[in-house]
């Protein structure tokens, strides 16, 4: 078997993609905008478009990551952060393209926040000089030198005013940047600092996530979460009120930029301009083309990338899954086989039939993932089987003994089985939170006609639960006032082995300081017939009183002889005589 862990496998991918059409997501991220052009992040570099859209052409082509563009005040340069050196730093290059001047040399990260108004500086923010996990703001001139601190205690993001005396700012870094509608303590504001003298006035909130400012005029424009998805709002400093200007239904705002007239702005990929004199917002229809190289056709080494394991019946020969391709390996002789062959799609998830005869993967060779079933040798038809109306990522499929059914659990943490001669999906049962996917795991009994599974209660423990494909229905067979889980039908279908803690309740409750508890684990037995009798049932030795000795039974004496009966009397004749 030690074959199997040091074995190279190579996969060849094939299927370039096009370039990306008009209507295709782009994933471009933090956009900035100059009067004429949008510059923006895409599969790591930097890429410019025309204000109106169209076809974008890549400016970058640096083997890091170049990100974070902001274009000068006249437009003319592009300062961004890059990682041209191992090492993520400021850099400055003209706005049609060109070589990269770098600007900043310390081994903390360097990320390009702004440009001073005259246009001689660049704003950005670092834990260069911080003693904790915080970051300050820095300036840097275009001519090099030191960077110069400025006067705040801390600084993640941040734009300066118009006159250059003041600055909008985001003290503290995003706590968390895909959780949604985040009310905790790290939840961002945003304060106005007077770099004279660093007073500070704070833009009116709650607790909302502010962040992202734009110092435009006499106004801060920034993003928030404080009426429901992310969204444009902004903040005047003469009237100290707080307006909403964009309304958003939708997903969140990511990022956005201001720039002459107008602010451009992120949403699910795609980039929009907000024009401030009308108030309204328009999507970009923007095409990439380029030769990249991350999607060519290629060799991939991957015999450390295995996962997913799975043994054939007899042990002979094992599946995995890796890079999207369902790889059979031998235990000793032979080659790997990849039974599915299918670059540019996805399959998961490989599961050996009791029989040997075939293996059971998802893949979303259709568009939705669906479950496949194909021969173990890669031969003969697939069997594709559609498993909701509503389609979901799958995990975990479990062949029943019969080799007739299959049972599997969705990002839902549903639990679900499918007759294989119906193909129709049946609903078990749904977890409630917390312990994912994991934990529905389910384990055929041996006659096929029982689930067992594992599913949390409201008091966050786990119990375990049968379940009756004859009847449909559940029963609990825990009592919930341990952590039960992992439930295994013993071969003979007698008894449930299941695994269940005393101590683990601290661990399970949503509270982060209790994480890390240690928590034990044991296995236990339930007998599943009433009439099977435990095979731990109590036992206790006792002390028994002694045996009484039994008295010797009479044996007859072999020299006595047998008396004979005496011969019966004679009744006296009328003549006898008689003596008295």
């Amino acid at each position: 078997m030690y074959r199997i862990f040091m074995l190279i496998l190579i996969v060849f991918l094939s299927g370039p993609l096009p370039a990306l059409s008009a209507d295709t997501p782009l994933l471009a991220q933090r956009p900035a905008l100059s009067r004429t052009h949008i510059v923006f992040f895409y599969a790591d570099d930097l890429w410019r478009v025309f204000r109106e859209g169209g076809t974008a052409q890549r400016l970058t082509i640096g083997p890091g990551v170049e990100t974070y563009p902001v274009f000068s005040p006249d437009g003319s340069s592009i300062a961004f952060t890059g990682e041209y050196d191992g090492n993520m730093d400021v850099f400055v290059m003209p706005a049609e393209g060109g070589e990269p001047r770098r600007l900043t040399w310390h081994p903390s990260s360097d990320v390009v926040l702004g440009w001073t108004p005259d246009g001689k500086e660049i704003l950005f923010t670092s834990r260069r000089t911080a003693f904790s996990r915080f970051s300050e703001l820095f300036t840097v001139s275009l001519e090099g030198g030191l960077p110069e601190k400025l006067p705040l205690p801390m600084g993640f993001e941040g734009s300066i005013s118009p006159d250059g005396k003041r600055i909008a700012y985001v003290p503290l870094s995003r706590a968390f940047r895909v959780w949604k509608r985040y009310r905790g303590g790290l939840a961002t504001p945003i304060w106005i600092a007077n770099l004279a003298d660093s007073s500070i006035e704070k833009i009116p909130r709650t607790d909302s996530n502010d962040f992202n400012p734009m110092w435009i005029g006499n106004k801060v424009y920034f993003l928030s979460d404080r009426e429901g998805p992310v969204t444009l709002f902004a903040y005047d400093t003469n009237t100290k009120k707080v307006t909403r200007m964009l309304e958003n239904d939708g997903l969140d705002l990511k990022s956005a930029s201001a720039g002459p007239g107008a602010i451009v702005y992120e949403q699910f990929g795609s980039l929009h301009l907000f024009d401030l004199a009308s108030g309204k917002a328009k999507p970009l229809s923007v095409i990439v083309t380029g030769d990249m190289i991350g999607v060519r056709d290629k060799f991939v080494n991957v015999g450390n990338r295995l996962s997913s394991p799975g043994l054939s019946p007899n042990g002979i020969r094992a599946v995995f899954q890796a890079r999207g391709e369902i790889i059979s390996v031998p235990a000793e002789k032979g080659d790997y086989r990849n039974i599915t062959n299918s670059p540019g799609v996805m399959d998961r998830y490989p599961s050996w039939s009791p029989d040997g005869e075939n293996i059971a993967y998802f893949s979303d060779e259709s568009g939705e993932y669906m479950l496949h079933i194909r021969d173990q040798k890669g031969t003969g038809k697939v069997v594709r089987i559609a498993l909701d109306k509503n389609p979901s990522f799958y995990y975990l499929p479990r062949w029943s003994p019969d080799n007739k059914k299959i049972a599997y659990v969705d990002c839902h943490l549903t639990l679900w089985y499918v007759d294989l001669d119906k193909k129709k999906p049946v609903r078990v049962d749904k977890d409630r939170f917390w312990g994912g996917t994991g934990d529905l795991i389910p384990s055929w009994s041996p006659d096929s006609k029982w689930l067992a599974y594992a599913k949390r209660l409201t008091n966050y423990l786990g119990a375990i639960f049968l379940y009756s494909l004859e009847n449909g229905k559940s029963t609990q067979i825990t009592d919930g006032m341990s952590d039960a889980r992992m439930p295994v039908f013993d071969p003979g279908g007698k008894y449930l082995y299941f695994t269940a803690s005393t101590d683990s309740g601290a661990s399970l409750q949503p509270d982060i300081h209790s994480i890390f508890r240690p928590v034990t684990r044991t296995v236990y037995l339930a007998v599943l017939s009433k009439i099977e009798p435990s095979p731990f049932a109590p036992e206790s030795d006792e002390e028994k009183p002694a045996e009484k000795p039994k008295e010797p039974a009479d044996k007859p004496d072999k020299k006595a002889k047998k008396k004979k009966a005496a011969p019966p009397a004679k009744k006296p004749s009328k003549d006898a005589e008689v003596k008295i």
